[in-house]
């Protein structure tokens, strides 16, 4: 047997839980530990963690580096994808303690002396960046930044765009960066009338801003047993159909920025000529459907806002209080479903279902 291994090789199964990951994990990590300590990561054991991390799910992204002279760390991050930070907090959580090694979710927060990025000949931090607040009484609740950045030019507004995102991610942690800012903006020069905020500020205005917005909206719920449901239906210039089922009660909510999270499921299939699906996969769409509503209830936060079917494809979409269960919830029905639908899904932050006013025309 020992012969067979070392003329073929012993392959390693997939990793399909969390549990076997860091089983694999530990058996390696006195090995890891040398490579990290050495510098040498890049060489030897990101090669062999990012397949290790594939395996288990597609999303995960890493760091590592001495957290200290004797411990080693290592950093999952969903790289400022929303559906993944549920997935990259629960393997994190599943952890054992392994000697040597410090395991945490997503980067941290850091203070802004700790905090200087420099691209090239472009720096960000401290002293190069400010910021103000743009209100607008339309949408009070969004938290909408302007970062001012003097250096910024359309020649380099990639990098410049690059820069500051990957400050933000630093100074204000990655979660915090992508939850709770809504809309930011770059320019090389304030506004007329706007006051230059130090960037020093902005952490302190962005807790005071999402905890003014929790506290208002905390408890709020809908319960759409008794709302009202329109039809749409309309023909694209081919001649193929669109129908689409809206909850309009909910859409005329004025309560919207309570349930500020967007699901988005897209369901492909085989239409006939019309793109409509068959009466067999009809049933399935609308089993599936059935299936999330069933983890999903209004009473819980999670509100069903409609669905729409056109050339192929069968959109549902859903209004949720959290990202993290509705994420959980639709991941486990593509096991479920998979070989009889192809399903893929969004989560996005739309505090005032922006995304979805073209249903509020008809």
């Amino acid at each position: 047997m020992s012969l067979l291994k070392s003329l073929f090789g012993s392959k390693e199964s997939p990793i399909t839980t969390n549990e076997e990951f860091w089983e694999w994990f530990s058996t390696h990590a006195e090995e890891f530990y040398k490579q990290v300590k050495k510098g040498n990561a890049d060489s030897g054991f990101f090669s062999k963690l990012a397949p290790k991390l594939n395996e288990l799910r597609e999303g995960y992204w890493f760091l590592a580096g001495m957290a200290d002279d004797e411990t080693a760390e290592l950093i999952l991050t969903a790289d400022g994808v929303i559906k993944n930070i549920p997935f990259v907090e629960d393997l994190i959580a599943s952890a054992p303690d392994i000697k040597g090694w410090k395991l945490t979710a997503l980067k941290a927060p850091l203070d802004i002396k700790e905090v200087s990025i420099r691209m090239e000949d472009l720096v960000f931090g401290e002293e190069t960046l400010f910021f103000y607040s743009n209100d607008d009484p339309n949408h009070p609740d969004e938290i909408d930044i302007t970062i001012v950045y003097p250096n910024y030019q359309e020649s380099n507004k990639d990098m410049v765009t690059n820069g500051v995102y990957i400050f933000l991610d630093n100074y204000l942690g990655e979660l915090n960066s992508v939850t709770q800012i809504d809309n930011v903006q770059i320019v090389p020069q304030a506004e007329e009338g706007k006051e230059l905020v130090p960037i020093s500020k902005l952490k302190d205005f962005v807790l005071w801003r999402e905890k003014e917005f929790v506290e208002k909206y905390e408890g709020t719920r809908h319960d759409t047993a008794n709302d009202n449901y329109g039809t749409l239906e309309g023909r694209f210039p081919d001649g193929q159909l669109m129908l689409a089922v809206i909850n309009s009660t909910l859409l005329q909510w004025d309560a919207k920025a309570s349930h500020p999270w967007i699901l988005c499921i897209d369901i492909t299939y085989k239409g006939n000529k019309n793109g409509m699906p068959d009466d067999q996969t009809y049933s399935l769409l609308n089993e599936f459907e059935d299936s999330v509503m069933q983890e999903l209830k209004d009473s819980d936060g999670y509100l069903n806002i409609g669905r729409e079917t056109a050339k192929g494809m069968r959109t549902i979409y859903f209004a949720c209080r959290e990202f993290r269960k509705p994420a959980k919830v639709v991941e486990k029905l593509l096991i479920a479903y998979k070989g009889k639908l192809n399903v893929m899904y969004d989560m996005y932050k739309d505090k005032y279902w922006q995304s979805l006013n073209r249903f509020n025309k008809h």
